[in-house]
Order: structure tokens, then C-alpha cells, then sequence
């Protein structure tokens, strides 16, 4: 498949799309010294308020890949732009922190719907020898979208009212919709002719031999190691630069430059693997950049760290280097689901755990933060998770 109705390879109206739902994962960051403020959130429940968004992956991601070719991949995708679009606008008319709460939670369910079925989509349409760098642009979705909501945030919420910022989005979203609708076909579910509970569409023995492969399990727990950090440290970002007294636009490009150097590792990722570079090699490289990365943002011995420049130096190189882990793990899963009727499935057990790891991972720094009075102890957590997804890696490279 050449090209959509738009001139376009199908394939990239389909990252566009996950940019679209990456917004409202990246909208909050920009936004929390404003909410504490008009909504009285405390430390903790922002960090709750950043990671709810990440609750329906979390309990729903496996299902909602099992059930993703039954509803259509392209439909499941409309479905999820519309329902964020619908949210974000009934966002921006919240009055009190629960509301808000709540139609996170939402937007979660949306956003889930939007970027399970996107790395069987775009299997789908691309060329066998394009799927590794295909794949790896896909896993930059998350740093493209965060990166451009953190550099056009800090300027909307300066002059408009936060709800202006929920709103944008939301109209955002619609677009995407449109988008995906015109330029994207629909494409028929794989239905294997051989015999065997898996040959049928039934959802059961889909779920059985991917639950039973391990595969789908190194993918996932991998993806929580790295999403959990990864969400953390930059969606406090912000916060971290306005308690230092940077301005809010300054803060903002900052946190978005950041978040956009992971693009450039998740797109060498593929090109890595195709020049025959090992998933384990690639995923503990980008595990150990992590590690070394965050205890030079923010270790401190005998009371000082780093200069504020080499801090943030130390923290783009944290996800830079640190891009080449989701790029790397979206094509393991593709390869290591363990038929074709079961990569949307594997790719739902995958984003599941990711939820879990970035519904978690920013609480827990945020209770650390609270607790020393400051982010200084933040790299004990990444590292943790660190030594935690390096191991993880080689047990995949030897399925590989």
C-alpha cells in the first residue's frame, strides 16, 4: 500500500494519530503549577492526576487487544479519538479537581483505544523491510506528542485560561479523527485457515497462548521498567524547573527538549535492529543511558549535584539514549507474539504493563520527593527500575 487519499502512506496518518492521543498524556505537565493553584492539588494528587490517565490501560489494555479485530483496527481507532476528543472538551468546563479526575480516567480509555491497534495497522500496510524503521518512528509517538504539548502549553496557559488548553486539544483530537477516517482503510483480520483453537477468531485461545508465551511477558514487564521512569521524570519536569525559579515559558522548552530527543532513539532503534544489532544489546544500552543519566540529574553529594547545565545535559542524554528502549520493544513484539492472530493481543499486554509503570512510577517519586523534602533521592527509583529492565533485556535477546 503506496499511499493513503491524502498522498500519504497510511502508515504515517497512523502515528499522527498516536501524536494526537500523546497530547493528552503530555497536556498535564505544562498545566500543574496552574491546577494546584485554581484546584488545590497537592504534590501527590498530581501525580495521581498524570498517572490516571494510564488507568484504563492498565486494567483494560489485554482486552481491549483482544477484542481490537473483532471491533476493526481502523474503527477502534475512530472510536478512541472520538471519545478523547469528547472528553478534553468536557475537561475544559471542569470546575473541581474529582471532575477532572475523572474524565482523565476517561481520556485513558480513550487513548488506549487509539494506540493498540496502530503497530498491527501499520504492519499491515508497510513493506517487510520498512517495518523496523516504520515501527520505530510509531514508538516515538509518546515523546512527539509530550514534546510539542510541553512547548505550546506554557505559552496557551500564560495568556488563556487552562480550560482554552483542554479545549485545543480536544479539537485536536477531532482533526485526527477526520484524518484517520479518510486516509486510513480498513483492513480485514487475520484468519489463518489451519485447524486449531487458534485458526478461529474466538477470543479464549487467543488469550490462553499469549498469556502462556513468554515472549509477550519480557515485552511488557521491559516496557514498565522503562515507561515508569521515563514518565516520571519528565512529567515532573516542569514542576522541578518553576520551583527553581525558571520562567514558565522557559520551563516549558526546556521539558519539550527533553521529551524530543527520545524520538531520535526510538527511530535508530529499528535501524539498529535491521543492521543486526541484538534487542538486548540495544535495550540494556538504553537501560544503562537511563541509569547513568539520572543520578547526573539529580544525585547530590555532600548537599550539591551538577551545575544546572550539566544536569540538563544529564537528563537529555537520560532520553535520548533512553528512546531506543519503547522503539526496540514495539518490534519485539511484533516478533515475538507468538502467532499473527496475536500481535494486537501481545501489543495489549505490552501497553497494559507500560500503564501500570506509568500509573505507578510518578506517585512513587512524587512520595519519595515528599518524603526527603526535595528530588535529590529521584535516581534511587530510576536506577531501581533500571537494573530491573536490563536484566529483563537479556532474557529477551535470548528468545530473539
Amino acid at each position: 500500500m503506496k499511499s493513503s487519499r491524502f498522498r500519504v502512506h497510511p502508515s504515517w496518518i497512523i502515528v499522527l494519530a498516536g501524536v494526537s492521543a500523546a497530547l493528552h498524556v503530555g497536556k498535564l505537565p505544562p498545566a500543574l503549577p496552574v491546577l494546584q493553584v485554581a484546584l488545590g492539588i497537592s504534590l501527590v494528587e498530581a501525580g495521581f492526576l498524570m498517572s490516571l490517565v494510564q488507568m484504563a490501560g492498565m486494567a483494560l489494555g489485554l482486552l481491549v487487544g483482544l477484542g481490537a479485530d473483532s471491533l476493526g483496527l481502523r474503527r477502534c481507532m475512530l472510536v478512541g479519538l472520538a471519545v478523547l476528543s469528547t472528553a478534553s472538551l468536557l475537561g475544559g468546563c471542569a470546575d473541581h479537581g474529582a471532575a477532572l479526575l475523572l474524565l482523565r480516567g476517561v481520556e485513558g480509555l480513550g487513548f488506549l483505544l487509539v494506540v493498540m491497534p496502530a503497530p498491527t495497522l501499520i504492519r499491515r500496510t508497510v513493506a517487510l523491510e520498512a517495518l523496523g524503521p516504520r515501527l520505530g518512528w510509531w514508538g516515538a509517538y509518546m515523546p512527539l506528542g509530550s514534546a510539542i504539548a510541553l512547548l505550546i502549553g506554557p505559552w496557551v496557559l500564560a495568556d488563556w485560561h487552562w480550560s482554552v488548553w483542554w479545549w485545543s486539544l480536544g479539537l485536536v483530537s477531532a482533526l485526527a479523527w477526520v484524518a484517520v477516517w479518510w486516509a486510513v482503510p480498513e483492513l480485514a483480520a487475520v484468519r489463518p485457515a489451519a485447524q486449531g483453537p487458534v485458526a478461529r477468531s474466538e477470543w479464549l485461545p487467543r488469550l490462553r497462548l499469549t498469556v502462556r508465551s513468554p515472549g509477550p511477558w519480557l515485552v511488557a514487564l521491559c516496557f514498565a521498567a522503562y515507561s515508569a521512569q521515563w514518565m516520571a521524570v519528565i512529567g515532573f519536569l516542569p514542576l522541578v524547573y518553576a520551583q527553581m525559579g525558571l520562567a514558565a515559558g522557559i520551563t516549558g522548552v526546556l521539558t519539550a527538549a527533553v521529551a524530543l530527543v527520545n524520538v531520535s532513539g526510538n527511530v535508530l532503534s529499528g535501524r539498529l535492529v535491521q543492521r543486526g544489532w541484538s534487542a538486548a544489546t540495544v535495550l540494556q544500552l538504553g537501560f544503562a543511558a537511563m541509569a547513568v543519566g539520572a543520578v547526573g540529574a539529580f544525585g547530590q553529594w555532600q548537599g550539591e549535584g551538577l551545575v544546572l547545565p550539566l544536569r540538563f545535559a544529564s537528563v537529555v542524554f537520560f532520553s535520548a539514549v533512553g528512546g531506543l528502549i519503547p522503539g526496540t520493544l514495539f518490534l519485539m513484539a511484533v516478533r515475538l507474539a507468538p502467532s499473527e492472530n496475536t500481535v494486537t493481543t501481545t501489543v495489549g499486554a505490552m501497553q497494559q504493563w507500560s500503564a501500570l509503570g506509568q500509573f505507578v512510577g510518578p506517585p512513587l517519586v512524587a512520595w519519595v520527593a515528599a518524603g526527603v523534602g526535595g528530588w535529590q533521592w529521584t535516581w534511587v527509583v530510576t536506577v531501581a527500575l533500571c537494573l530491573v529492565g536490563g536484566a529483563l533485556a537479556g532474557r529477551v535477546g535470548r528468545l530473539c
